[in-house]
């Protein structure tokens, strides 16, 4: 909804460029404000396309696994015969195609942001191509060292996407609408990721990567159709590009000359401020230093949290389970992914990112408790049952801690560390700041996609859990103590009050 001053601007009389006759206040809502922000909507659902593609990727190594374990068990006989196109695969070599992904994803995080200087536009028009091309390379594998090299190539372009996308909403976006338009980025991946699970269900894995291919297609046509950056275009000294790009995304009848003269100041102040004290270490704390550790710190603790392994591994892990049909259990999760992120995308502008921040840490905390509790419990009695007591008459209590868990990171912790990536660095800062924040999780997600069984082997199935939680709990005091509240806050840029002294 607009702000109290904004409906004062809606409903009364305005002006006319020429400065002739007034026009009325209803005229004004209809050729104004919807202008301005379906602007903004169309280029964020444009650029969307890309982490639509992500979430499909990021769906697929789970039936994709599951697949081709299920195809050396139906035609043994067809294994060893090279042409047939079907070939063992082990379980640690499953575990790398799930996670080399994000080993990819490592380079291209900080490629990506680099790569930034040379214009947001651009870079996912060059990126979108390969990307495509190391899914239809998937569906032609012969071998799964064919698959590793392709998921590592296709997690590369990945990350580019990903980081560049979310900058890319973060500079073209008000800040009313900011935290509403970032969480559109979350919701389509877990779009895509639903959609990898449902269709797998029906689908080899060759025929779900055709289907992964094509979102990259459509990210590179509708990527066409949308400016550049307005900030990106000031920075490189393009203002009259940067005007017609701002007045793109405002509306035709808003005057955009003097938020382009904003953006263009603090600029130069930003700039001047750097080059008087380029060196000091206030400098590189509170402009470097503090939003890359804020940002890799909550990286680190999404990643670490558990949810990232239990999405490469969902068919997997609930067919181990045998108490419901894995193909329906991950589809199941990622619907209440989906529904979680769409709550979010309505509350971080309303109430705000820390308060979703602590209320999502405390619930992922007590779930993860609880749940690794409850295996601890079945461990310990299930010698002192006498057949009166059965875990499948406790078995809503593992499930009610999934739903929790799922709901507290899909409405906190998930959507807003990446949203902070492009709300926190100063604009000159924020290729290398979003490089390396980026890499930093995708780091730690390749690293807690390998460890996943091995913290289960290790501390059992109850101390793998008990680990999640408290790496929950240190992130709760990590946000009370370190994350700024960014909620309604203009980008440094963009700020008509930002002045260096």
């Amino acid at each position: 909804m607009p702000s109290r001053e904004q409906y004062k601007v809606t409903v009364h009389p305005a002006v006319s460029p020429n400065n002739k006759t007034p026009r009325a206040s209803t005229v004004h809502i209809a050729t104004w404000k919807r202008p301005q922000h379906l602007s903004q909507i169309l280029a964020a659902l444009a650029v969307s396309l890309g982490p639509f593609a992500a979430g499909l990727g990021k769906g697929y190594s789970s039936p994709a696994v599951d697949s081709l374990k299920e195809q050396q068990q139906r035609f043994p006989e067809a294994v060893a015969n090279a042409s047939s196109g079907i070939f063992t695969v082990s379980e640690q070599q499953a575990s790398w195609v799930a996670s080399l992904s994000l080993l990819g994803a490592f380079f291209g995080g900080m490629l990506g942001g680099l790569a930034m200087r040379f214009g947001r536009k651009r870079v996912l028009l060059v990126t979108s191509l390969p990307f495509s091309a190391s899914w239809l390379l998937t569906v032609f594998a012969s071998s799964v060292e064919m698959m590793f090299a392709t998921a590592f190539v296709g997690g590369f372009c990945c990350a580019i996407v990903l980081v560049v996308t979310q900058v890319y909403i973060s500079e073209i976006s008000v800040p009313d609408i900011r935290g509403c338009l970032s969480a559109v980025l979350k919701i389509v991946g877990h779009i895509g990721m639903l959609i990898s699970f449902a269709v797998g269900a029906y689908l080899d894995w060759r025929q779900l990567a055709m289907v992964v291919a094509i979102a990259p297609i459509m990210l590179f046509a509708t990527v066409l159709y949308i400016p550049e950056t307005p900030s990106y275009l000031v920075l490189v000294g393009r203002d009259e590009e940067a005007a017609r790009s701002l007045q793109w995304l405002r509306g035709p009848e808003i005057d955009v000359g003097h938020e382009i003269a904003t953006i263009r100041t603090n600029i130069i102040a930003s700039r001047q401020y750097d080059d008087g004290c380029r060196n000091t270490f206030s400098t590189i704390t509170s402009r470097v230093l503090r939003p890359v550790l804020t940002t890799c710190g909550l990286m680190f603790f999404q990643r670490f949290s558990g949810a990232t392994a239990f999405n490469f591994y969902a068919v997997s892990i609930f067919r181990q389970t045998g108490c419901m049909n894995p193909h329906g259990g991950a589809v199941a999760v990622g619907f209440v992914q989906l529904l979680a992120s769409c709550v979010s995308g309505l509350l971080i502008d309303i109430v705000g990112r820390l308060p979703l921040l602590i209320a999502s840490s405390m619930f992922m905390s007590m779930a993860l408790a609880g749940f690794g509790s409850f295996a601890y419990y079945e461990d310990v009695h299930k010698e002192h049952r006498n057949g009166c007591l059965t875990a499948a008459q406790h078995d809503w209590i593992p499930l009610l801690c999934v739903l929790i868990f799922t709901v507290a990171f899909s409405l906190g912790i998930s959507p807003i560390s990446w949203l902070l990536i492009g709300e926190l660095f100063p604009l000159e800062y924020r290729g290398l700041g979003s490089a390396l924040a980026t890499s930093f999780s995708y780091v730690c997600a390749f690293v807690g996609v390998k460890t996943f069984v091995d913290f289960q082997q290790v501390l059992g199935l109850h101390g793998a859990y008990w680990l999640y939680a408290a790496i929950s709990v240190g992130g709760l005091c990590f946000v009370v103590c370190f994350v700024p509240e960014t909620k309604g806050r203009d980008l440094d840029e963009m700020h008509p009050k930002y002045t260096h002294t």
